[in-house]
């Protein structure tokens, strides 16, 4: 009885492991189909990635609020800024099984007169019924280091 309940343990650990690489390569994927939505400038694209009360905060503090106001926002600023936008996702944890945060590296390149800059963006993607879906994502820049104090 031990073994068949040690065996049955272990078959249900591998498949949960088995189970959670799927699904972290699906949320890597969403955060891909993002990049190339933003390098297409696909309005289309972009919205179904996201859920209905998705949110987005901007490095520049702007706050966009529901899936309208976060492509339009997108597609503003893809249109203002010009570049190539690029995540690196150095990071998945699932915060429940339905429930991924992605962190990575999010940079800006061949902005005007050849500026770039680099930041940190989190993402939160969720598992509804038709699949995996960005629920809000925060962009960050870096603080310049604080400085020394005397001893």
């Amino acid at each position: 009885m031990r073994v068949v309940l040690g065996w049955l343990a272990g078959f249900v650990f591998a498949v949960s492991v088995f189970a959670q690489a799927g699904d972290e390569a699906a949320v890597r994927a969403i955060v891909g189909k993002y990049m190339d939505a933003r390098t297409e400038r696909d309005a289309q694209a972009i919205e179904a990635l996201f859920t209905a009360d998705a949110d987005q905060l901007v490095s520049t503090g702007e706050w966009r609020k529901g899936r309208p106001a976060v492509v339009r926002g997108t597609m503003a600023s893809s249109q203002n800024t010009g570049g190539r936008r690029t995540i690196t996702v150095t990071s998945v944890r699932f915060l429940a099984p339905d429930v991924a945060l992605a962190d990575g590296r999010y940079e800006l390149t061949g902005l005007a007169g050849g500026a770039s800059r680099k930041m940190w963006t989190t993402l939160v993607v969720t598992r509804g019924s038709d699949g995996w879906r960005i629920a809000a994502i925060r962009n960050m820049l870096p603080a310049p280091p604080a400085p020394k104090t005397a001893p």
